[in-house]
């Protein structure tokens, strides 16, 4: 019986304990997934603010973005024309109307022909017309707005009978002719501002470009015969199926017969003889004393020959042994070999005069005509030779 009820306290206090360690378990979740809800809205919060300052700063970005310079005039002029077209538009219309009902398309479609025109010089400034479009398109698109403008005009000077007087007629009438020409002159001035602004951009490109075209002018007016005949081979193959290029370098070839731009027959010549005159300059010859008096009469002559080729220059080689050692000299000197060993004997009286020297054939060149020739013509000059008048 004991024993029983002692189970009976243990199975009691078991139990007692499983059911606080629940307790204690399901409070402990409890506390985690409170702290958990707390953090997931703490970080819901937090992202809500990164979000949020997200949002500031690309309506921040998006507004420095749209109020530059360039996007406010281009905006604002877009905006200023369109409100002179509202202005002017409503004038025109009731002159038209008041005169018969079936001219009402007259004023929207004369205001239109003005913006219409303006927009056709920007069209041509894209695609890059010729001038005299965008010219012809500034004619239209300003006379439709002066005639817009003299009959704007007229009808705000028709108010002077209706409540106004001449003066605020008169402004009236010149305020609405004010508004419909500056509607188009704005736009065309806001043309030509973005057509510098991107010319501007990129000043290497379109440098480029005009460099290009100066060459290509260039090009056809040195070289009119290949242009007409690379036009003609162009005109003659299938649309695109021969470049100006390829075209250019047939006509060379057809007209000067040979492959390489820029050269021509007459200056293949020309580098064949420049190339023949190097190679013999580069030549190595020997110099001897045959040699020096062969180029000396040579030069000597040449006034008389006048050849037609031009005097070519060799570069020598050294000679083996120095020019003025000879085999055998053209003069022999009168003065007698100097003496090395002192003489033991004694002096004598004065010694014999050595007979004069005679010159004898072969000692010496014979002079060249060309030079007696100027030696006399020096003597001519000269009257005072060898001390004597």
């Amino acid at each position: 019986m004991t024993s029983w009820r002692e189970e009976r306290r243990a199975d009691k206090a078991a139990d007692a304990t499983e059911r606080r360690r629940d307790d204690e378990h399901r409070a402990k979740l409890r506390r985690d997934e409170r702290r958990k809800d707390r953090d997931e809205a703490r970080e819901i919060k937090a992202q809500a603010r990164r979000e949020k300052a997200q949002r500031r700063q690309a309506r921040a970005a998006r507004r420095e973005k749209t109020l530059t310079p360039g996007n406010v005039y281009r905006k604002g002029t877009l905006g200023l024309v369109t409100l002179s077209a509202l202005a002017s538009l409503p004038a025109q219309i009731i002159h038209f109307v008041t005169l018969h009902w079936m001219l009402f398309p007259i004023g929207p479609a004369l205001e239109g022909a003005a913006w219409v025109m303006a927009a056709g010089v920007a069209y041509a400034d894209e695609r890059k017309l010729p001038v005299w479009v965008r010219w012809l398109l500034r004619g239209l698109s300003m006379g439709a707005a002066g005639y817009a403008a003299n009959i704007n005009y007229g009808y705000g000077l028709s108010l002077q009978g209706h409540g106004l007087s001449a003066s605020d007629a008169a402004a009236v009438g010149w305020g609405l002719a004010a508004v419909t020409m500056l509607g188009p002159l704005f736009f065309e001035v806001r043309q030509w501002v973005l057509t510098l602004t991107a010319a501007a951009i990129d000043p290497k490109k379109r440098a480029e470009e005009k460099a290009r075209a100066v060459h290509e002018k260039r090009r056809r007016r040195h070289h009119k015969t290949v242009a007409d005949i690379a036009d003609r081979l162009i005109s003659a193959a299938p649309y695109g199926a021969l470049k100006f290029e390829d075209a250019w370098a047939q006509a060379w070839s057809i007209v000067h017969g040979t492959d390489r731009l820029g050269m021509t027959p007459r200056l293949h010549a020309y580098a064949v003889r420049s190339s023949s005159a190097l190679d013999a300059a580069m030549e190595q010859v020997e110099l001897d004393a045959k040699t020096i008096r062969q180029r000396i009469l040579d030069l000597l002559r040449r006034p008389a020959k006048s050849p037609a080729e031009s005097l070519r220059y060799v570069l020598p080689t050294p000679p083996a042994k120095a020019l003025g050692v000879t085999g055998k000299p053209q003069v022999v000197t009168d003065l007698p070999p100097a003496q090395t060993k002192v003489s033991e004997k004694p002096a004598k009286g004065a010694r014999r005069q050595p007979p004069p020297h005679r010159r004898s054939k072969g000692d010496a060149l014979p002079f060249h005509p060309l030079a007696r020739t100027q030696a006399a013509d020096t003597a001519r000059k000269h009257t005072v030779v060898n001390g004597h008048h």
